[in-house]
């Protein structure tokens, strides 16, 4: 059925057109990712069981942690990003929603705890990191 959506489309584009030409460029990143990848699994092109693209992203992951320099860095992080667009698009999930939504709770977190610092007397930049992540720990208990 998706297969069909995109076939009137190909019929209408130039044979020398790319599918993916049409996909607005000023789009964000992580948008314009999750739209490019939807089209190309219109016809096929596509990991045929999310297990697969979960055991790429941990394939990315070490790629990530192996390399060399900071523009291998970037690219393979990138590589990550784009996987994780790929896990979301599949499970219908809108990848600027959900890190707008893991913003805002980690807003909502760290500000608690400034709050607890200044109610008790502490400085915050002189917590060690094991210090603020307790405090970490009840603001994520007090959110829920």
């Amino acid at each position: 059925m998706a297969l069909n959506r995109e076939v009137p489309k190909q019929e209408e584009r130039q044979s020398d057109t790319s599918m993916l030409a049409s996909v607005p460029k000023q789009m964000t990143a992580l948008g314009y990712s999750q739209e490019i990848q939807r089209r190309v699994a219109q016809v096929g092109f596509d990991w045929e069981d999310i297990d697969d693209v979960i055991d790429k992203l941990a394939e990315e992951v070490r790629e990530y942690k192996q390399a060399p320099g900071q523009q291998q860095r970037e690219q393979e992080f990138g590589d990550l990003l784009f996987t994780l667009a790929n896990i979301a698009r599949r499970w219908g999930v809108d990848l600027e929603a959900a890190l707008r939504q893991a913003n805002q709770r980690f807003y909502r977190r760290f500000t608690y705890m400034e709050e607890l610092c200044r109610q008790r007397g502490l400085n915050f930049s002189q917590l060690s990191f094991d210090e603020q992540n307790v405090l970490w720990d009840e603001a994520k208990k007090v959110e829920g």
